[in-house]
């Protein structure tokens, strides 16, 4: 029946009046192409329906006459069909030199060759099932083939727009993310993955400049009013949606003095400058959101804040660092990362100049929420214990400071240089997370200034040593190797004594602060989590979500974003759905 009535209704719609059409243009894009073909194009053994091929004439005109040096050193035109199998992974985007990164907290990353965006988006091979935004690729399920496919066709608006759709604050994970979308890569099976993370940070930039990121407050409103804590990824990103996609009054509360939670003081300036993160908090005020600066909702504020909105979504990350309980624990010198990076960071914003500088000085007389001014790295014996991405901003920063000398222990083994696609060794197949010896920036800072990778694998702390007026002086330690059982063995005469000055703990969090948690009676996981679902996001008290680190744990930003966004789905609906 419906067939018919589709049919029928088919046969009404053309029997109406033909449409206006524009009149048709006298030669075709195919004839214009082959018109400004040059003669040596002209000549090549490649078909012509693969020369002409395209949708814009300027466009493809410019592609055919583009040409790439491929694998084998030869030059020829760039051909989308053999992108990925003639075309050699090169960063479109590279890090400035780490010479020149050295002497300032400006960001690291350079400027895009335009060129090489066309050439590295010919390389996504148009498979047919794209892991990179499946479950172990993109958390939030960025549609990469079909922005790749209009980064190459130069439509740039329309990839922003395709972008936008899924992901609230590109700017973020095009600088932060480890890209797990580039391991599950299907190209990276038999070769290197396509540099999707440069796709996605020259998209989002490109959209900046060109003015098409613009304030888009709702055009009606629900008359519900939603409280967010915490300005982090998460919660920025609960906020973005509650606002612009269903029509509630959001407002979002930060203890820190400026927006962005971890965004802001947690990831070090010269990887996400902290002007990218205004720039987006300014744009979500010009939407509606208000931010609430300086504002501790503590065990004592939440309750009213509770009462006083229609819903309550808690964001406040997992801040409570892991600590390592070893004799001499107490000594002086002896920091978290998270204490060591937050009052830098302030230093910096104290000193806008310092930016372009590494002269940031403790006579900025700075505090920060543990107490206490800025930390110094300089000519000190600097010992970074603790891997990870936290890890590397600390080693970065120490760098800047000027340190005498950096290492960085790590307590499990070194991992491959390649990985297993199979896993049939390591249990690490394709397409998982490949768990592989990478370079980052902080590792390649240190090559530069000491000569040599700081990173040292399979060691164990064993004790801080005392210089006698209750400052750390040294770090003893113990080489590791993993038995038989899969437990850690000490090896027998490898004890060995670092100098230490500065020692920063950057092993991981545990959880969230537990005040906010006591004061609403909420259920905890096994790890102290506020327990809720992904299915809806619910707390154990009514009207109160969570999302976020403060929900699954330790995550990643783009972790983080996709937790905002579902639970503002849920919140909408407990709402009633009268958002559009």
């Amino acid at each position: 029946t419906l067939l018919h009535r589709g049919s029928v209704a088919r046969c009404r719609s053309s029997t109406r009046a033909p449409r206006r059409t524009a009149p048709a243009a006298p030669r075709t894009h195919r004839a214009v192409l082959a018109q400004n073909m040059p003669a040596a194009l002209r000549a090549s053994p490649m078909p012509r329906r693969l020369l002409l091929d395209g949708r814009s004439p300027a466009r493809r005109t410019l592609l055919r006459h583009s040409t790439v040096q491929r694998r084998d050193g030869s030059v020829a035109p760039l051909n989308k069909l053999r992108g990925f199998i003639e075309i050699e992974r090169k960063a479109p985007a590279p890090y400035r030199p780490a010479a020149d990164r050295l002497a300032d907290y400006a960001e690291i990353n350079g400027p895009a060759d335009q060129a090489e965006l066309t050439r590295q988006s010919a390389r996504c091979m148009d498979c047919g099932t794209p892991f990179c935004h499946t479950h172990t690729g993109c958390p939030i399920s960025n549609v990469i083939p079909e922005f790749n496919q209009q980064v190459f066709d130069g439509e740039w608006r329309q990839a922003y727009s395709n972008l936008a759709s899924t992901n609230n604050f590109p700017e973020f994970t095009g600088r932060v993310c480890p890209a797990p979308c580039e391991g599950a890569c299907v190209a990276g099976l038999v070769d290197e993955s396509v540099t999707i993370k440069s796709m996605e940070y020259s998209i989002i930039e490109r959209a900046w400049s060109e003015g098409w990121v613009v304030a888009a407050p709702p055009a009606r409103r629900s008359g519900k009013k939603v409280a967010v804590v915490g300005s982090g990824p998460a919660g920025l990103a609960a906020a973005d949606e509650l606002n612009k996609k269903y029509g509630h009054a959001v407002t979002v509360f930060e203890r820190a003095e400026r927006a962005g939670g971890l965004l802001t003081y947690g990831i070090p300036n010269m990887k996400l400058d902290k002007e990218t993160v205004q720039r987006r908090v300014d744009l979500m005020e010009a939407e509606g959101i208000s931010f609430v600066t300086g504002a501790e909702v503590d065990a004592a504020a939440i309750s009213e804040t509770v009462e006083g909105f229609d819903a309550t979504v808690l964001a406040i990350g997992s801040t409570v660092p892991n600590n390592l309980p070893i004799p001499g624990r107490d000594l002086d010198g002896i920091v978290y990362a998270m204490e060591f990076l937050t009052r830098n960071q302030k230093a910096l914003f104290a000193n806008p100049p310092a930016l372009l500088t590494t002269e940031v000085t403790p006579e900025v007389g700075l505090t920060s929420k543990y107490g206490g001014g800025f930390i110094s790295a300089k000519g000190k014996h600097v010992v970074v214990i603790g891997g990870g991405d936290t890890g590397t901003d600390c080693i970065g920063t120490s760098l800047r400071h000027g340190c005498k000398s950096l290492i960085n222990f790590e307590l499990f083994p070194a991992p491959p240089d390649e990985q297993d696609k199979r896993g049939e060794a390591s249990g690490n197949p394709w397409p998982l997370w490949p768990r592989i010896m990478r370079v980052d920036y902080g590792h390649e800072e240190a090559s530069h200034r000491f000569g040599a990778d700081p990173r040292t694998y399979s060691v164990l702390s064993k004790e801080f040593v005392s210089d006698g007026a209750g400052r750390v002086r040294a770090v003893k330690t113990v080489q590791v190797e993993v038995g038989p059982d899969g437990r850690f063995a000490e090896v027998e005469g490898s004890e060995r004594e670092h100098p230490a000055d500065l020692v920063i703990l950057a092993m991981g969090f545990r959880h969230p602060e537990q005040e906010i948690v006591r004061a609403l009676r909420l259920e905890t996981d096994q790890r102290s989590n506020a327990k809720a679902s992904t299915s809806d996001y619910k707390t154990s008290a009514p009207g109160v979500f969570a999302a976020g680190d403060c929900r699954r744990g330790q995550s990643l930003v783009v972790w983080a974003i996709n937790e905002g966004r579902g639970v503002a789905k849920s919140v909408d609906a407990y709402l009633g759905g009268k958002g559009w």
